[in-house]
């Protein structure tokens, strides 16, 4: 009897509160731009220098435009929504949503275990690096895990489609997240559930396990190093994958963890945030702080910009 034909949703965001809003909006602004400038920066500086050529910086450049389709997927809406004051988001547009946020978040979660594959290839096997880390085993690298993420996200919204929807139709967050839309159904859910409990421990656990399995022989091979000049450079080249994966498994673990201990929505909303937004906006600093190369290439590159303009 409840049941209806699904026409939009409503999106309640972060807070209730008109007078948050305009704060929210500047907030998120600026979080998006400083996210896309600073990823597109690397994309071209990357491009512009040939010495960078090479396969850690082909998957740090792939890396970077992920996070801006990351973040285009999700906070152009919520900006329109709250100039807008129309929370409302069609079915169609939700499900488009939620098919790109799934995507990206695998793809990132691929492409942070070939790099670490990359560095262990690298540090572990430095005479055979240009005989394994071919460009056509790099292309193929990032094209399967392209593959899976579409192909995994493509079973979670079909899926989607075949749930049918009652009348309340209020999503607690600011942009369609997968779990969220499920829990409104009305028909049993109890598959997409299995469903998406399955494939994360297949594909995060299998990314997560890969990380792992290189960190393991990357320190053991570090410690069997006899300079500590050596052993400082290994550390130090590792050093920025290792603080963007803290950062995106931390978050990620954290949202989980907040939606286990707490019964607040918005709380689970606003650190769902903190793995699809900050990660993708601290990630350029990251590499382009703790990276030598890339720092000297920055420098190179905006210099030569700002000549030109």
């Amino acid at each position: 009897m409840n049941q209806t034909l699904v026409l939009e949703f409503l999106l309640l965001g972060l807070t209730d509160d008109p007078a948050q809003q305009p704060l929210i909006f500047s907030l998120f602004l600026s979080m998006y731009l400083v996210t896309i400038l600073g990823n597109l920066l690397i994309i071209l500086a990357i491009s512009f220098d040939s010495h960078l050529h090479t396969p850690m910086y082909f998957f740090l450049s792939n890396l970077s435009l992920n996070d801006i389709c990351l973040s285009t997927s999700i906070i152009p809406k919520m900006l329109v929504n709250i100039l807008r004051k129309n929370q409302t988001i069609t079915y169609t547009a939700c499900l488009t949503q939620t098919g790109f946020v799934l995507v990206f978040v695998y793809m990132e979660n691929f492409l942070l275990a070939v790099m670490a594959y990359d560095l262990y290839v690298a540090i572990c096997h430095p005479l055979m690096y240009t005989i394994i880390m071919k460009p056509s085993l790099c292309f193929r690298l990032v094209l399967v895990s392209q593959l899976i993420s579409t192909t995994d996200t493509l079973l979670h919204t079909l899926m989607l489609l075949w749930l049918s929807f009652c009348t309340d139709l209020q999503i607690p967050h600011f942009f369609c997240e997968l779990a969220q839309v499920i829990k409104l159904a009305c028909s049993d859910a109890l598959t997409d559930d299995i469903v998406i409990l399955v494939a994360a421990c297949l594909f995060a656990g299998a990314a997560i396990s890969g990380i792992i399995f290189s960190y393991i022989h990357i320190v053991s091979s570090v410690l069997r190093m006899p300079s500590s000049e050596g052993k400082h450079k290994a550390f130090s080249t590792c050093g920025s994958h290792l603080s963007v994966v803290s950062l995106f498994y931390g978050t990620s673990f954290g949202v989980y963890i907040s939606s286990s201990v707490t019964d607040s929505p918005r709380k689970t909303a606003v650190a769902s945030g903190m793995y699809t937004v900050v990660p993708q906006m601290m990630n350029p600093f990251i590499y382009s702080l703790r990276n030598r190369d890339m720092k000297k290439t920055l420098r190179k590159f905006i210099g030569k910009t700002v000549s030109l303009l």
